[in-house]
């Protein structure tokens, strides 16, 4: 007969500390500015970015004066997390004007799809000059989804050559990466030692696909800062729905001030250091209204919060191991 000693070890190993709640959020240093939006470490950068970002997305067909006005929006708000990529239309064009004069008090992060040493070279400077930059604090490969893509970065002649060149020019900071698959995540991980991850922590994807925690728990104990996606993501959107409103969207959002805040508290229980929400400015401002009650959800909360979530179509699900 196994020991309890010994089952108590297995089971450790088998169950990602992450899937336990309510997580533990010691790790992360945590600052609540009056009237502003919380701050959180971002694993051992040692930088402190707004719980909510500001994704690029939001900018994308807007006019310059709504851009700037958002911008200014969102830095009156607190938040100091801005993110972007080229793959947003025109969002860096759009982007760069509005946050050039925040520019030194904010912390900057764009992404590469490009996996090629050239691509991405190429890819990361006219993104600087669309940005209005010298630099940016974070550059991430952006949606790395399959082991090919993992081996492309790293093969020689691979993007991650720019990245290790582009750090030491002083033209990125940090070096990290976005992710849709839990595979490619932990392999990612496995091959370098990431300053950051982006990556869906969602409450259906948690508790219907058995998605995140175990890229949470990795990810945790490489003390890395952990970034989120998709916290106010509801699921696919169903067949026949008018997705019109929410053209940005390629998933259902939630889109009440109490689901929003429910996916928000959900994911920001975790020791995530922000959460991006989804590209409509409509729900950015449900966001921003609801940020002040971001507490951390307690032990019953949680059990309904699984609950709702384990009856709902998750965006992503992980059947591996």
């Amino acid at each position: 007969m196994m020991k309890r000693r010994e089952f108590i070890r297995k089971t450790a190993i088998a169950v990602p500390v992450m899937s336990l709640f309510p997580a533990d959020l010691s790790a992360i240093k945590r600052e609540s500015p009056q009237g502003k939006i919380e701050k959180r470490s971002l694993g051992r950068t040692g930088e402190m970015l707004s719980m909510i970002g500001f994704g690029g997305i939001l900018v994308k067909d807007a006019t310059p004066k709504e851009s700037s006005d958002l911008v200014k929006l969102a830095i009156d708000s607190g938040i100091n997390y801005f993110d972007v990529a080229p793959t947003y239309g025109d969002a860096e064009i759009k982007l760069g004007p509005a946050l050039e004069p925040y520019r030194k008090g904010v912390f900057l992060a764009c992404k590469t799809t490009e996996r090629s040493r050239d691509g991405s070279r190429k890819e990361l400077e006219q993104s600087l000059k669309n940005l209005r930059t010298d630099h940016f604090d974070l550059y991430q490969f952006h949606a790395v989804t399959t082991l090919e893509d993992v081996q492309k970065i790293h093969a020689p002649g691979g993007a991650m050559e720019t990245f290790l060149e582009a750090r030491k020019e002083g033209k990125i900071r940090f070096i990290g990466f976005s992710a849709h698959s839990v595979e490619a995540a932990m392999a990612m991980m496995d091959r370098f030692d990431f300053d950051t991850i982006l990556f869906p922590v969602n409450y259906v994807t948690w508790n219907a696909g058995n998605f995140g925690p175990q890229v949470l728990d990795r990810a945790h104990q490489k003390k890395m800062g952990i970034l989120a996606l998709k916290s106010m993501a509801k699921g696919p959107w169903p067949k026949g729905v008018d997705k019109s409103k929410f053209s940005k969207c390629w998933y259902e959002p939630l889109t009440s001030p109490e689901d929003i805040r429910m996916g928000l508290r959900f994911t920001l229980s975790h020791p995530v250091t922000a959460a991006l929400t989804p590209g409509e400015q409509e729900l950015f401002r449900i966001a921003l209204s609801v940020s002040e009650s971001l507490k951390p959800l307690e032990i019953n909360e949680m059990q309904i919060i699984k609950e709702k979530g384990k009856i709902e179509n998750p965006l992503f699900k992980y059947t591996g191991i």
